[in-house]
């Protein structure tokens, strides 16, 4: 039986990304009813719920390394979430999810060890500068430093992810880590009072953007974190932006300016790059 590699880590890391903007689209209806924490809430905790049940955990027999790396998975996967929501609630999601990059985007660019990798990076990074609206002066600037921690939080949740891969089940990490990240979550839908306003039309709602922005992408993204480098998958990642966009056209009507096209053309351009990449890394590093 064939081992997984690059050749199917991939298309996971892509539809992980799909995913996630068709949560995207259920959660911007959902949104303005119960805020960013009320929100966040909601979605992970329904999330670590559905991922417990599916994947049965097994708690009593992690060492504590496991227990350690496991916390901090869910720590980053909270904070980058939560931080996210917060920061959209100030500044439009398209900026949002731009700013949100430079997380991982420093990660490539620190993590490249090959002039070919950091011009990979460097074009994704003019993609993501020329997508940000320099010449608007009304951006809340507490919405950009929300979206610059979730980004933070995003590269560490990379780095924790790749090496947590490394020793425990892809099951076990991301159902552990979802119920951490809740833990950490919950004290702020409940005191914000948010989660009041929750209906059962809200709470199914929540659970469709559960399954598609949570459930679904963060166990497709594992495997692309135990399978890539985390420099590939960082530059992988940036084509969020690009689905983000042609769902704002598909579904919302939102169209875009020249530079805007030309930002992502620099992302997919970066993207194939890291793709070419990492088929040359796949063929000379098998995975055990």
């Amino acid at each position: 039986m064939r081992k997984p590699s690059s050749a199917t880590a991939i298309p996971a890391v892509l539809l992980s990304m799909i995913s996630v903007q068709s949560g995207a689209s259920i959660a911007k209806r959902l949104f303005p009813v119960l805020g960013a924490s009320g929100t966040s809430t909601l979605r992970i905790g329904l999330s670590a719920i559905l991922l417990f049940l599916v994947n049965k955990p097994k708690l009593f027999s992690l060492t504590k390394q496991q227990w350690m790396y496991s916390i901090s998975y869910g720590l980053f996967l909270g904070g980058m979430n939560l931080l996210f929501y917060c920061g959209i609630e100030r500044i439009p999601l398209g900026l949002g999810v731009t700013v949100e990059f430079v997380g991982p985007l420093t990660l490539a660019l620190v993590s490249s060890r090959k002039l070919q990798d950091l011009l990979w990076a460097l074009l994704a990074c003019m993609g993501i500068l020329l997508i940000v609206p320099w010449n608007n002066n009304g951006i809340d600037p507490i919405g950009l430093l929300f979206t610059l921690s979730a980004g933070a939080c995003w590269a560490a949740y990379i780095v924790m992810g790749g090496k947590i891969s490394k020793i425990m089940n892809n099951g076990d990490a991301v159902s552990i880590g979802m119920c951490v990240a809740t833990l950490f979550i919950l004290p702020f839908g409940i005191f914000s009072g948010e989660l009041a306003h929750v209906t059962w039309v809200y709470f199914i709602m929540g659970l469709g953007v559960a399954i598609f922005s949570s459930a679904i992408p963060f166990t497709l993204d594992f495997i692309g974190l135990k399978y890539l480098p985390a420099k590939t998958f960082s530059i992988l990642m940036s084509l969020h932006p690009v689905f983000a966009a042609l769902f704002g056209l598909l579904f919302l009507s939102e169209f875009l300016e020249i530079n805007q096209w030309i930002s992502i053309l620099c992302i997919v351009t970066a993207s194939i790059g890291s793709t070419l990449s990492a088929h040359k890394y796949s063929k000379h590093h098998k995975v055990a």
